[in-house]
């Protein structure tokens, strides 16, 4: 059974399931869903928990399986959390995660719990990810995407009693809140609670959120594509500065920029070739969100102009490694700066007109 994140606080008050997946790479949704979990389980006189974390090839399961079969003499109800950091439980995992998938049909004196990092399709459709789900409900969690975090930090400010004000007044003080915790969601819950210690309930003014916000964005290279491809040029320079500061390695970064340009001229070329636009994306493998940003931007982009921005991530490939290129930057980072720039203004130029039939 797959349950959606949002669905789980409801799940939960109808009634427990005797094994949970948990399975994102986002760590504040994946505690609180652990904690929710754990807490209905204690309601229901789950009173004991043991925790196993994974770690290393030569991990012993046998201990997991034995536990799950075990009870204390102060206990008549246990939860047993499993945490497998790599996603990856190996060969004797996979059986032991198995027969712990089995034995919980029917067994309402275990409730166990499975925590994993964001898995891949193969992991997903693999005999044991099958069998935890099918004993159980697995819930994926994932990041919450930039568009929507402004949304999300006005449903958090609103469960203790905040809110901004209305109007674009409001809107401009989510957005200033999103840029500064963008990428770091842990940090993000940490400034809102934060702030309901600082002002009491009721509305929050743009300065009380602007002194009280603190700076701890964390950005992520390939979430580069998307400010990029979406023409956000703001968004874009606060970015790359931001994975500058953090020591992020420009060679990198510039493979991301280079491969969204290299990756848009293929696709330009097979439409130029009579491909239809979707299949082109398929055969290209662009899927996703990427492939939104995709459609957006390429009724604008001709090949002449895609091939000027090869040939101009070609230059800066030099310099990111240390050569000089005439009228470009010596520093990697200003010429990366100015790459992205280019690509961003390619993206969000008007559409070439079409020649006139007659």
């Amino acid at each position: 059974m797959q349950l959606a994140p949002a669905s789980l606080t409801q799940h939960l008050q109808r009634g427990l399931r005797p094994l949970y997946t948990l399975h994102g790479d986002e760590p504040l949704l994946l505690q609180e869903a652990a904690d929710a979990i754990r807490a209905a389980a204690r309601a229901q006189g789950y009173t004991e928990r043991s925790v196993f974390t994974v770690a290393g090839a030569h991990f012993d399961w046998s201990g997991v399986v034995a536990a799950g079969g075990a009870l204390s003499l102060f206990a008549d109800k246990q939860i047993l959390d499993i945490r497998i950091p790599s996603g990856k439980p190996g060969k004797d995992g996979s059986a032991a995660l198995q027969r712990l998938a089995e034995e919980a049909q029917g067994n309402d004196s275990t409730l166990v719990l499975v925590s994993l990092p964001r898995l891949d399709r193969a992991t997903r459709t693999g005999a044991w990810f099958a069998a935890l789900e099918n004993a159980g409900a697995s819930v994926q969690i994932d990041p919450v995407e930039r568009a929507a975090l402004p949304a999300w930090i006005a449903q958090r400010l609103k469960a203790q009693g905040q809110q901004v004000a209305p109007g674009e007044d409001g809107q401009r003080a989510l957005q200033m809140f999103t840029d500064r915790v963008e990428g770091n969601l842990l940090a993000a819950h940490q400034e809102i609670s934060k702030l309901a210690l600082l002002h009491p309930p009721g509305e929050l003014s743009a300065d009380q959120i602007d002194s009280a916000v603190l700076n701890v964005a964390r950005y992520d290279v390939f979430k580069l594509s998307e400010a990029v491809l979406g023409g956000q040029a703001l968004r874009t320079q606060r970015m790359l500065a931001g994975l500058q500061a953090e020591g992020e390695a420009a060679v990198l970064v510039h493979y991301t920029l280079a491969e969204d340009i290299r990756a848009l001229k293929r696709v330009r070329d097979a439409m130029d070739a009579g491909r239809p636009l979707p299949m082109a994306l398929r055969e290209q493998r662009v899927w996703g969100p990427r492939e939104k940003l995709f459609e957006r931007v390429l009724p604008r982009l001709t090949a002449p102009r895609l091939a000027r921005l090869l040939y101009a991530a070609h230059q800066v490939d030099g310099i990111v490694k240390g050569l000089k290129q005439p009228d470009w930057p010596a520093d990697g980072w200003q010429a990366l700066q100015q790459l992205a720039a280019m690509l961003g203004r390619a993206c969000n130029a008007a559409p070439p007109a079409r020649a006139a039939r007659g």
